[in-house]
This record gives C-alpha cells, sequence and structure tokens, in this order.
C-alpha cells in the first residue's frame, strides 16, 4: 500500500512525458476533444482523439495506447459498446468513463465491465481527469514493477551472490565497481554456466539505475517472430496469435537493464533493430509504425566467440563493436578451482536448510573429488552435483559416493584419490595419511573383535553402518 508521500510523488507530472503514455480521448463534442487535449499535452502526454466508437478502435488496432478517456453517450456506438471492444483488442487497457450527472447507473455497468475509473463532466472535468489519469499511470507502473520485483527478489543481486576468492575473481569484481555506475553497454563472455547472469544483477544493482527493472531474457530460447516481439512489442494483428497489443521488454524495463543471454543467436533482421535501439535510441514495435524511446542499458552475454562469428559473417560487425564497449571474460570453474570450496560449501549450506537435513559440511575425499573434477558444466553442474549429494546423504558430513557416479567415474577424479599415503613432495609429515593409517588399524581391529559382524563392529566405533561401510571400502579393508 503507498503512502501518501508516496501517492504525491508518483502523481507528480511526468518528466519526460513523450514516452511514458499515451492518451486516446474519445468524444463526439469538439469543444470537449479541444479542451481535453489540449490540457493533456500540457501535461506532457502523447494526445489521440477520435470522434466516435470506430475511429477510437481503428486507433487501439494501429499501436499501444495506454489509457482511453471516452464519453459513455455518443452515437452509432456507446461508451460502453466501445469499453467491451477495447477490452478485447487489449485486457489490460485502462478506460475512464466520461458522464453526465446523475448517470449512476450506467457508471456501475461500465466499472463492471472493466472500466477503470469515471468522472462526470462539468466545470472541473479538466482537473479531474488529469488527476485520475496521474492517478491510474502511477498505479499500472507500480504493478508492473511490482511484478519485475517479486521475479528478481528470488535470488540475491549484490557481491555476495558471486563466491570468489581467486585472483581473477578479485579482478572481476574490481571491475564490475568500475563499470557500475556508468550506463556503457557490456559484453560479457564465458563459458555456460559460468554466472553471466549473476554478474549482469551485480552490475545492475550496483548502478545509478537499479531502483528501475532489470530484465533478462534467452535470445537462444525463442524463434525469431517471438524474439522480436518479446524485445519489441507488438500491435494486434502483427502475426498470427497476435490478437492483443503487447509492449516488448525494452519498454518494460524503461531507464532499467535489460540483460540478453546468449546474444550470438540473435537472428540477423532482429540485430538489425537492436542495433537501432542502441545508435539512435529509439525502435518501432512488430508491425507498428510509431517511435519509442528506449532510455535502457544493454548487458549481453554469450559461450560462443562473436569476433570469430563476425568474420564468417553470421554476426554483424556494426553490433558487435557497439555492444562490445566493455568486454568482461568469466573464467571456467577449472580456472578457479581454488574457488571449489567455498562455493561447494555455500551449496551444502543452502540445500541443507531447504530440504531441513542437519548436514555440516563436505568429507575431505569428497572435497578432492570436486576439486579434481573438470566441471564442464561450470558452477551450474556443481551446484546440480551438491543438491543430489545433499538429498541422498544420510550422515552429517557429505561423503564421495553421494557424488554423481559420473563425477565418481572421471580419470582425473579416480586418480587424485588414488594417491597412496606416505610423505608430501618435500618430505614434511602427512597428517593425513597418519590419520588414514590409524582409521584403518581400527578398523580391522573392531573387526576382529566382532568377528567380522559389521553392524556390532560400527556400534564399536561409534559409526552408522553406512559410515562404517563407506570406510571399510575407502580402505579397502577386508573382512575379518
Amino acid at each position: 500500500m503507498m503512502t501518501d508521500r508516496a501517492w504525491d510523488t508518483a502523481l507528480q507530472p511526468p518528466a519526460q512525458p513523450a514516452a511514458l503514455a499515451r492518451i486516446l480521448i474519445v468524444d463526439d463534442e469538439p469543444g470537449i476533444r479541444v479542451m481535453l487535449s489540449a490540457a493533456l499535452k500540457r501535461e506532457g502526454y502523447e494526445v489521440l482523439v477520435a470522434t466516435d466508437g470506430k475511429s477510437a478502435l481503428a486507433a487501439l488496432e494501429s499501436g499501444p495506447v495506454d489509457v482511453v478517456v471516452t464519453d459513455i453517450r455518443m452515437p452509432q456506438m456507446t461508451g460502453i459498446e466501445l469499453l467491451a471492444a477495447a477490452k478485447r483488442i487489449d485486457p489490460g487497457l485502462s478506460v475512464i468513463m466520461m458522464t453526465a450527472y446523475g448517470s449512476k447507473d450506467i457508471v456501475l455497468d461500465a466499472l463492471r465491465l472493466g472500466a477503470t475509473d469515471y468522472v462526470e463532466k462539468g466545470d472541473k472535468l479538466k482537473d479531474e481527469l488529469t488527476l485520475r489519469i496521474r492517478k491510474e499511470l502511477a498505479r499500472k507502473r507500480l504493478q508492473q514493477e511490482n511484478v519485475l520485483m517479486k521475479r528478481t527478489l528470488k535470488s540475491t543481486h549484490q557481491f555476495s551472490s558471486i563466491i570468489g576468492a581467486s585472483d581473477v575473481m578479485v579482478a572481476i569484481f574490481q571491475l564490475i565497481e568500475m563499470i557500475a555506475p556508468t550506463s556503457s553497454t557490456v559484453l560479457i563472455a564465458g563459458e555456460s554456466g559460468t554466472g553471466k547472469e549473476l554478474v549482469a544483477r551485480a552490475i545492475h544493482f550496483n548502478s545509478q539505475r537499479k531502483d528501475r527493472p532489470f530484465v533478462a531474457l534467452n535470445c537462444g530460447a525463442l524463434s525469431e517472430t517471438l524474439l522480436d516481439s518479446e524485445l519489441f512489442g507488438h500491435v494486434r494483428g502483427a502475426f498470427t496469435g497476435a490478437d492483443t497489443n503487447k509492449k516488448g521488454l525494452i519498454e518494460v524495463a524503461g531507464k532499467g537493464t535489460i540483460f540478453l543471454d546468449e546474444i550470438g543467436e540473435m537472428s540477423p533482421q532482429v540485430q538489425v533493430k537492436l542495433l537501432r535501439v542502441l545508435q539512435e535510441r529509439r525502435f518501432r514495435r512488430l508491425g507498428g509504425t510509431d517511435e519509442v524511446e528506449a532510455d535502457i542499458r544493454i548487458i549481453a552475454a554469450t559461450n560462443r566467440d562473436l569476433s570469430k562469428m563476425v568474420a564468417e559473417g553470421r554476426f554483424r560487425e556494426d553490433l558487435f563493436y557497439r555492444i562490445n564497449v566493455i568486454p568482461l571474460r568469466l573464467p571456467s570453474l577449472r580456472e578457479r578451482r581454488d574457488d571449489i570450496p567455498a562455493i561447494a560449501e555455500h551449496f551444502v549450506a543452502r540445500f541443507a536448510v531447504q530440504m531441513g537435513k542437519d548436514i555440516g559440511g563436505i568429507s575431505g575425499d569428497a572435497m578432492r573429488c570436486l576439486k579434481a573434477y573438470g566441471w564442464p558444466g561450470n558452477v551450474r553442474e556443481l551446484e546440480n552435483a551438491i543438491e543430489r549429494a545433499v538429498a541422498l546423504e544420510q550422515t552429517a558430513t557429505i561423503l564421495p559416493e553421494s557424488l554423481p557416479e559420473g563425477l565418481l567415474e572421471s580419470p582425473a577424479v579416480a586418480t587424485a584419490v588414488s594417491i597412496p599415503a606416505g610423505l608430501l613432495p618435500d618430505g614434511e609429515f602427512d597428517l593425513e595419511a597418519h590419520v588414514a593409517r590409524v582409521e584403518k588399524e581400527y578398523l580391522t581391529q573392531a573387526l576382529k573383535e566382532t568377528h567380522g559382524v559389521k553392524t556390532r563392529a560400527a556400534e564399536r566405533l561409534g559409526l552408522t553402518f553406512r559410515q562404517f561401510r563407506y570406510l571399510l571400502k575407502k580402505y579397502d579393508v577386508k573382512d575379518a
């Protein structure tokens, strides 16, 4: 719920009106049209006028409108009939009805059919209508921001969401701090699963646009027509299935940031339109003719070699240079193995809470497996592996046998965990090897004292049967 102060702020006249709202006035009286048109233009809105319902519908068909202001009593098509037809074109359209004094029953019918508000014609019509329009636009803006906020609050956006203390990650954090306050376009390169969207969010939420929307779009997940529509919006009838007018994500992100993931998958036609946005800061909706302002920051990401694609003619050279203003490369997980323990422990803590399990960490052997593995899927693959391990683990510590089989069967992992115990390369005492020998002796002795009954041996050592069986396998202890 908004406070009075918040409403006062929201209801101020728009500072840059041309891109904020289009108002359609529908009335058969020329004097009303001229008066309201002049008043609303002074407020800074883009104003369209129609003399009757038929011409109003034609205006709605030609492009998106934010608010329709219509008289109820008109010849040929009443305001109620126009309301119903307009809602079929754009179900989310705001419609304010103008009525003569004493038409309460008709107003109630209009509100039941989806009218947003109504105002009585009279001496205060101009001022009342201006206030109602401001209020309605503020409500729609808050509704849109709340939807985006709920979407973005599903994850953390600050630097804390990017885990790493290696030199390469420290350098990336420093670069983010430098570029975040600017509005320069950023191109993030890196393999799939390295956290490109996390970095994009960190840039946005540490920038001057942090209070505006952050909108993400995977360019490789949509066909050319759908990608065009998602980015730039469309008007009704622009393509098969376009039954209503729709704003694109560039427009929705107004003054915020749009993150274009896998931009290398974008078709040449959409590349041309995006280039125009970067050059002229304006665009047209699919199937439309009106120009829309685009005050946004673009952050693009790719797991492909765009410079190679440019040389092969598969990506526009001019667009590449436009998006590659600030290049940022994310390292693969195997390039920063020192960060694996911290990342893995973070995921263990998170999934343990989610699953309600008392798991406090990762065993030494399991951690060696994690550090030895190549991680072709990077941080995303590590996250999935830890989620699986937490779900399967029955002890208080993640053991190797809870990790994915494919990981354990990797040649690099097999080599890492099979190195015989002994002295360290520099000849220093190997504490871990000593502990391993002691543990093996205790296991062997417990089996001898219980005549090979493993359940009793496990109890004797204060272990669960699963822990005991794992240690037998780890140290290759044969039955007594």
